[in-house]
């Protein structure tokens, strides 16, 4: 069974490559905004939560923090995306909850990588 990815990103673009590039192997839900996102987790629960930063309306940090708010998405994997590299950044994503930070544009194999080893993480390291 196919596990279940959430994306969110207000560039069209970006939610486009990340569902190309992740759906052959899971399933991929995308959504433009944190709002719309939001709504969507109210019925649904992804196995892993995919989101950028700079978004409008409502960024990736309070996305978050929404996210991490919610009893039933507490503890879903989510991996933060951003065109900025400063680790000032990538720290207050940490401390913010998430589990990883990956850089636009992003490597699609290190993507599927990421994405692996938050899916799972225990037979991902097994493989070793």
């Amino acid at each position: 069974m196919k596990k279940t990815i959430l994306a969110v990103d207000d560039e069209r673009t970006i939610c486009a490559l990340l569902e190309n590039f992740l759906s052959p192997e899971h399933t991929v839900v995308t959504k433009h905004s944190g709002m719309e996102a939001l709504n969507w987790l109210d019925d649904n629960l992804p196995d892993l939560i995919i989101s950028d930063i700079q978004m409008s309306n409502m960024d990736g940090f309070e996305f978050l923090r929404e996210v991490r708010l919610k009893g039933f998405t507490k503890h879903t994997p989510v991996i933060m995306l951003s065109g900025r590299t400063e680790s000032k950044e990538r720290i207050k994503c940490y401390q913010t909850g998430a589990q990883d930070y990956l850089t636009k544009p992003f490597n699609p194999e290190e993507l599927k990588e990421v994405v692996k080893k938050n899916l799972f993480p225990i037979h991902y390291s097994s493989v070793w």
